[in-house]
């Protein structure tokens, strides 16, 4: 009703022309302007409750049989996870591509204006209001490859996209370092965000060798610097999807790109880890904004008519330039498992994804949704989300008063979750004490979850 009501008043010319027009047309009745009047009139008020519908859809994302994905498109894995991140400086001809590790990290601005309303931006660009600004202290490496141990520090203030924060949390960056404008002065360094979710972890790799063998690549830190700096040589290497063909490329470079292949199968490189050592000194999921995690809370209707809990994956992700105070609007697939037992099935839907969660995508891609009784809808819950995804800390306090941390233990708080819901108890916090009294019903259940 609030959108019906603002966008009326927005568009409340249609009307009045159709007022007028109608006043005209009964005077001096004909195809003159009298008509002109009418038709925009008419058009400009069945505009309202579209847009209004329109809007309304938007700021509550509902999942439904239309958002299933029809017809051909690429076929993923489960662990698949594709992004399309904004693009970021290419750097001067002369730049080098190196390794970066972050050693710290920490908010030194984010204050959009939106007031959590939606914002568009036109053009291929993210907006700075939108774009918080991180100090980071980074590690360079410029010696991977032969095992040396040369290198530097340096610290700075960068811009960084939102779609591209899980990289800081992973701690591996790819930068562009360029030779220094004195002898003596600093090397200039400038990180590029997409590579450096390749790097991270955060966005899967593989690559089809010219006989059609698929290796992954994903966390093979080694490999993949290498086959950036042939791309960016050579002007850049299309990805499908988060495959490389390199039956498609030109020859000199598949067959450089083969050679990487060659080495790493004859040699196998270890991948990295999920995230570096010291991940405490580059959290920022606590400083940036999004859904306060909790257990969640329960409408006791839904709970009995059979409303449930079931977890998603998400399997791609694209930029767009319309953004919220929280996070930025992105147009996802997810693969979603129905609590009946049928085949999981893939669907299409614009979210506004939270920037805490962004920041330990390198991790996790899973969602919790709640379903509608019938079993026809789905609601992505981001507290239920954010405290599965890990972004605030589990705990249970037992009867007896002892405290239970569940931190690393995604399926026992997801077991808890779904003890919860079907019992009708909400919990709209990160810690369930059961010496409540309405917990006392199903504290034994509960504790047995958490042996």
């Amino acid at each position: 009703m609030g959108n019906l009501l603002f966008i009326a008043v927005c568009c409340s010319a249609g009307p009045f022309f159709l007022v007028v027009g109608c006043s005209a047309w009964s005077d001096a009745p004909g195809w003159d302007w009298p008509a002109l009047m009418l038709a925009l009139g008419l058009v400009g008020t069945v505009m309202i409750p579209v847009l209004a519908f329109t809007a309304t859809r938007q700021e509550f994302p509902r999942i439904t049989r239309r958002n299933r994905v029809k017809g051909e498109r690429t076929s993923y894995g489960d662990d698949t996870f594709v992004m399309w991140a904004p693009r970021s400086q290419h750097g001067s001809a002369r730049a080098q591509l190196m390794r970066a590790d972050v050693l710290e990290a920490s908010l030194v601005r984010y204050s959009p204006d939106g007031e959590s309303t939606f914002t568009t931006h036109s053009g291929n660009y993210t907006p700075d209001e939108f774009t918080p600004l991180i100090r980071l202290s980074l590690r360079v490496h410029d010696a991977e490859e032969t095992g040396g141990t040369g290198g530097f520090e340096v610290t700075g203030e960068w811009r960084v996209p939102s779609l591209c924060l899980s990289a800081i949390t992973a701690g591996r960056l790819v930068v562009l370092v360029d030779a220094p404008a004195a002898p003596g002065a600093q090397r200039t360094v400038m990180p590029h965000w997409p590579r450096s979710t390749l790097l991270s972890g955060t966005r899967t790799y593989r690559l089809i060798d010219l006989e059609g063998r698929t290796s992954h690549v994903t966390r093979r830190v080694g490999r993949q610097l290498q086959q950036m700096r042939i791309s960016r040589e050579v002007g850049g290497v299309v990805m499908t999807g988060d495959t490389v063909d390199l039956r498609r490329l030109d020859p000199h470079t598949a067959a450089r790109y083969a050679a990487l292949a060659d080495r790493d199968r004859a040699v196998p490189e270890e991948q990295a880890p999920v995230s570096e050592p010291g991940e405490e000194a580059r959290w920022l999921a606590d400083q940036l904004p999004g859904k306060k995690g909790a257990f969640g809370s329960v409408g006791r209707r839904w709970s009995r008519r059979g409303g449930v809990l079931v977890r998603g994956r998400f399997l791609e992700m694209r930029a767009r330039t319309t953004f919220q105070d929280h996070g930025p609007v992105l147009d996802t697939v997810l693969r979603i498992q129905p609590a009946d037992g049928t085949p999981p099935f893939e669907a299409a839907r614009r979210l506004t994804v939270p920037m805490d969660y962004l920041t330990v995508l390198h991790r996790t891609k899973e969602v919790v949704l709640s379903v509608s009784p019938n079993g026809v809808s789905y609601d992505v819950d981001w507290s239920r989300t954010s405290l599965l995804a890990g972004i605030a800390e589990a705990k249970v306090i037992t009867p007896d008063g002892r405290e239970l941390p569940l931190r690393g233990r995604p399926d026992a708080i997801w077991a808890l979750m779904n003890v919860l819901a079907s019992h009708g108890l909400s919990n709209p916090s990160p810690v369930l004490d059961l010496r409540k009294r309405r917990m006392r019903a199903a504290a034994a259940i509960l504790m047995d979850v958490c042996a």
